[in-house]
């Protein structure tokens, strides 16, 4: 999973022993102190699992067919990040995900 993650000059984590062992792509492994370096990132975890349920645990939500999920994530991420930049400059106004998605 790493291997195939995004290259970043800096990874912070819970400080699990095991994370101290792996390679992190030439960058520098930190173990955070409290929530200020993972807090937004279980943030966007926590909204990936509230609006897809495929993602919050096993039962009959699953995806079977992987071309589904990354739809299903594409979809998720364009709507979320639509909403994003309303809120910026309407904060004043709610906004919900399922309001951003394109017909």
């Amino acid at each position: 999973m790493i291997d195939e993650a995004p290259k970043a000059k800096c990874y912070y984590s819970d400080g699990f022993d095991a994370y101290q062992w792996l390679w992190y792509h030439f960058g520098r492994y930190e173990a955070s102190e409290g929530k200020a370096d993972t807090y937004s990132v279980e943030t966007d975890n926590a909204e990936l699992r509230h609006y897809l349920a495929r993602l919050a645990r096993n039962s009959r939500c699953f995806s079977r067919c992987p071309y589904a999920l990354v739809c299903a994530l594409r979809l998720f991420v364009y709507s979320f990040n639509r909403r994003q930049l309303y809120k910026q400059r309407y904060p004043a106004y709610a906004a919900h995900v399922k309001d951003f998605v394109s017909p």
